[in-house]
């Protein structure tokens, strides 16, 4: 088959297409390179059957192009993560709704089956406490702040991407697939748009001080990029998954000052742990989560997901990349 991944320069849009490409497929990359890097496809550009076209999600005529060329459409690019949307608010809503708003048209006009990736961000404040498992289930209630708050258009965004989405299932007849990602992390992901494991690592190799934010007891599962992007593929053609949103993830739980502690100490470093206030580092006001688990029940029962990846062997890959990897450009 003929993968089209928009994002596909991006960390976790690169490891999609070296998993398809090890299975013999094709992929076409499009990526814009905002936050995609040639590094993250370099390897990939001697591959007969890998192909980059830099562009936007936004240039529609592009989009139409690429789309029909393929056999799926797998819709990665967006902006990304809270920091992004905290400094550059218009660009991200309008890349996030309108980019996706073009890809899912050209696909229904093409009928080419989509997966389009959202975020663990749409449960907004939901802190994870419901039922007896304590864990975000795809069809809990979500709750965000007010428009006020910088802080929750993200989520906003990503979810008009999940409603669009779902919409052209019920509507256009396009088979579509959602996927919420909870806190990708491994090799080729840099720090630069807040994402935590990262950002330890680069202070703990520089033995500088790894700051935490708030009191450090607030809690995240981290999923390693390679067991996300097996279940990615594995959903797409899965009986039954269209239609559906599914939580990607792992449910193995850490507080952020543990992390902090076991990222020292795997990278052999002298670093401290400090904490500031989120006021130092955000607007006013700004909101985190205290929990964000996700149930896992759903994905479960319609592939084998079981992660292979530990807390300790994702900082490890991560550790080993910032020493050794192509970090630059």
């Amino acid at each position: 088959m003929r993968y089209l991944i928009t994002g596909g320069a991006g960390f976790i849009g690169s490891h999609l297409a070296d998993l398809l490409l090890s299975r013999g497929n094709e992929v076409h990359a499009l990526d814009n390179l905002s936050t995609g890097r040639l590094a993250n496809v370099r390897h990939l550009s001697n591959n007969s059957r890998f192909e980059l076209t830099t562009g936007s999600i936004l240039d529609e005529d592009l989009v139409e192009k690429c789309v029909g060329d393929c056999d799926y459409v797998v819709h990665f690019a967006a902006a990304v993560g809270v920091k992004l949307i905290m400094e550059n608010p218009v660009e991200t809503i309008i890349t996030n709704v309108r980019g996706t708003e073009h890809v899912l048209e050209a696909a229904s006009r093409h009928d080419k089956p989509t997966l389009v990736a959202s975020t663990s961000e749409v449960y907004g404040k939901i802190n994870g406490n419901e039922g007896t498992t304590g864990a975000l289930r795809e069809d809990s209630d979500w709750q965000l702040g007010p428009t006020s708050r910088r802080r929750w258009a993200y989520a906003c965004s990503k979810a008009m991407d999940e409603f669009l989405s779902l919409a052209y299932f019920e509507e256009k007849r396009l088979p579509v697939i959602v996927t919420r990602f909870f806190n990708t992390v491994g090799p080729r992901q840099t720090g630069a748009y807040g994402m935590v494991v990262p950002r330890f690592v680069e202070k703990a190799l520089l033995n500088e001080p790894i700051v935490v934010h708030g009191d450090g007891e607030q809690t995240r599962c981290f999923n390693h990029v390679a067991d996300c992007v097996s279940s990615v593929a594995a959903l797409m053609h899965a009986p039954g998954a269209c239609g559906r949103v599914f939580n990607v993830g792992n449910n193995e739980e850490i507080t952020m000052n543990s992390l902090a502690l076991r990222v020292s100490e795997l990278a052999d470093s002298t670093s401290e742990v400090v904490h500031v206030p989120y006021d130092s580092v955000y607007p006013h006001g700004f909101e985190d989560m205290r929990r964000r688990t996700p149930d896992l029940s759903l994905i479960r029962s319609m592939i084998d997901c079981a992660p292979q990846h530990d807390i300790d062997s994702i900082i490890a890959d991560v550790v080993d990349y910032y020493r050794h990897g192509d970090i630059a450009g």
